[in-house]
């Protein structure tokens, strides 16, 4: 298993998610932090797994909740770039890579 680093602005991104998903429902919030968490447990472990979305940046899809992590494999660790919703603004993150 190789660390994961989340970049400061995808770990943002992960938070603000959970507190709007807690403010639908009480609950729904930490429901999506554990759909996050078992996602970034797989990449960890086989980070190899999920499909290249671009430029050796994958893509691994949050179960339930309409979300990808977009992580990056490094020699030592996987840095994760972005959290992101998979219907708003496109290619955001592009910026971070």
């Amino acid at each position: 298993m190789k660390p994961v680093i989340f970049l400061p602005e995808a770990e943002q991104e992960m938070l603000e998610a959970a507190r709007y998903y807690e403010s639908q429902a009480s609950g729904l919030g930490i429901d999506y932090l554990s759909e996050i968490e078992r996602a970034v447990v797989a990449i960890s472990e086989s980070p190899m797994t999920w499909p290249i979305l671009e430029d050796e940046l994958r893509r691994r899809l949050v179960r339930r909740f309409p979300f990808g992590i977009l992580y990056h494999i490094e020699p030592k660790e996987i840095i994760i770039v972005a959290v992101t919703h998979l219907s708003r603004r496109p290619g955001y993150w592009r910026g971070r890579i």
